[in-house]
């Protein structure tokens, strides 16, 4: 590894990640006044946090889950906050966009935080959501779910959701669609499989993992396995050539979908 952060490091060689960023800035605005609320649930180590940092604007992070929030502070070198899902502690319509990423699926009930977010949007302010696509008839899920890597080894509560019932729930917390995306289409998912599984599987004990465990989170965790890295750094590139037959397949075989939607200019 070089001497860049190890968060960074492990994203150049992300696949899915580097398509997760490039799909989700397709959707933000230029504006460096914009105010930017960015929001996850422990899958992450602060790499996309980074990234989005340097798109410009204010930004302000949140995560759901409390085990990374040090990991993310360090790298950022600025307070992320632990958030309830029906309690976000920010003031009325006072962010102009809100990033959802992977975060719905591991919810019992999504609206107690769609109708949050909507509060604190200002009138006209967007929310861009990334989820799992929850398709059963989705090629990649089929085969993720017959090696036994369900919805609850990620630590998810559902599969996803489709792109239809996605627009649903945000349509019913108040939110008006104004755009959809996705990303991470057969071949990629089938790369991501197999380091997950490797991971979850083969590299780590199984005992020791949590649900949501699917990829070393800390610099400890990456050096324990640090030949494993080594080896994958390797085949990268053979990997990265895989991912580009994607580009073959229809979007609707993204295992990955994005929802914009718009707060209603009038609505507090």
């Amino acid at each position: 590894m070089s001497d860049q952060p190890w968060q960074l490091a492990k994203f150049r060689q992300s696949l899915k990640k580097q398509q997760k960023l490039q799909a989700l800035l397709k959707f933000l605005g230029n504006d460096q006044d914009q105010t930017y609320l960015l929001l996850t649930y422990g899958d992450n180590d602060g790499a996309l946090n980074w990234h989005f940092r340097s798109h410009g604007g204010c930004w302000f992070w949140g995560d759901l889950d409390q085990e990374n929030l040090d990991q993310i502070a360090n790298l950022l070198n600025e307070p992320v906050l632990h958030l309830k899902e029906d309690d976000l502690p920010f003031p009325d319509v006072y962010f102009d966009y809100v990033i959802s990423i992977d975060v719905l699926e591991h919810l019992d009930q999504d609206q107690y935080i769609l109708r949050e977010i909507f509060r604190i949007l200002k009138p006209g302010g967007k929310i861009i959501i990334t989820v799992p696509n929850g398709d059963p008839n989705l090629l990649a899920n089929k085969i993720k779910w017959s090696v036994g890597m369900t919805p609850e080894v990620y630590g998810h509560t559902r599969a996803g959701y489709t792109l239809e019932e996605l627009q649903n729930s945000v349509s019913l917390a108040g939110f008006c669609p104004i755009g959809e995306g996705g990303y991470s289409r057969f071949f990629t998912e089938i790369v991501e499989l197999l380091i997950n599984f490797s991971y979850t599987r083969l590299l780590s004990k199984k005992n020791d993992l949590s649900p949501g465990k699917i990829a070393p989170t800390s610099k400890d965790e990456l050096k324990q396995h640090g030949l494993a890295f080594r080896l994958y750094s390797l085949v990268y590139p053979i990997l990265w050539m895989v991912s580009r037959l994607d580009f073959v397949l229809p979007s609707k075989t993204n295992n990955a979908v994005i929802v914009a939607a718009t707060k209603p200019d009038g609505r507090v």
